[in-house]
């Protein structure tokens, strides 16, 4: 199983330096590294969400992606219980810490992954795959009852082979629903990260079967050019 970890931004959004224009920085090509390793290292040097997650001490620029989310939907709110899947190495768990404030209002929240995490003050961290036996078990014993939402930024790692991407990532997020079907309260919230496609369409039908309300959404933090969608379902009916 694979982690969500930022990898996209969103161009043209006016973070930055202060709206002031910055010159690209440009990277040379290094002896061991390959020209589209160079490439990838330029774009994120020089991507707007990145510097800006430096700046305010995210630990990725994925943390963008979840701010804009919860400012359209209003899925985070004190008190709540909250797991956090694929939560390496912890921008989306920052995220849900401001505004669940646990430590303040008695909520939780769980910071989930198959690889180890760096200690977030206020947060639960707990390192499992979700597919094995076991850990899904140790999962739900960290919640303190009843989740209220389950969030999930998992991605298998990319091969460059756009349909093998697709699937690999539509099984975690496949797993991500099954999971958040066991531990939500009625009336919880689930989002997840899917890559567009074939299978697309018959996880939202499923997860419409399981929650009220289902919508898509491509935060402006995820790169313009990339497949990457999050499917945003609240109002969950409760398990079968």
């Amino acid at each position: 199983m694979a982690r969500g970890r930022g990898s996209r931004s969103g161009g043209g959004d006016g973070i930055g330096d202060g709206g002031v224009r910055r010159e690209a920085e440009r990277v040379r090509t290094a002896r061991r590294r390959s020209i589209g390793s160079t490439r990838w290292l330029q774009r994120q040097l020089n991507d707007p969400y990145v510097i800006q997650a430096k700046k305010e001490g995210y630990r990725s620029r994925a943390a963008y992606k979840l701010r804009q989310i919860d400012d359209k939907f209003e899925l985070l709110k004190p008190g709540l219980r909250v797991v956090d899947l694929g939560a390496a190495p912890g921008g989306w768990t920052q995220i849900a810490l401001e505004r669940v404030l646990p430590e303040q209002s008695g909520g939780q929240v769980i910071a989930f992954d198959i690889t180890e995490i760096a200690p977030i003050g206020g947060a639960i961290v707990v390192q499992g795959d979700l597919f094995d036996n076991e850990a899904p078990a140790a999962l739900r014993a960290a919640i303190d009852g009843q989740a209220d939402v389950v969030l999930c930024d998992m991605a298998a790692p990319a091969t460059g082979h756009a349909a093998t991407d697709h699937l690999r990532t539509m099984t975690l997020a496949e797993g991500a629903l099954e999971f958040a079907c066991e531990v939500l309260a009625d009336g919880g919230a689930f989002v997840v990260k899917v890559l567009q496609g074939a299978d697309e369409p018959a996880l939202f039908a499923a997860m419409r079967a399981r929650f009220n309300n289902v919508r898509r959404m491509k935060p402006a933090a995820s790169r313009s050019d990339s497949t990457e969608l999050y499917l945003i379902a609240t109002d969950f009916k409760g398990r079968e």
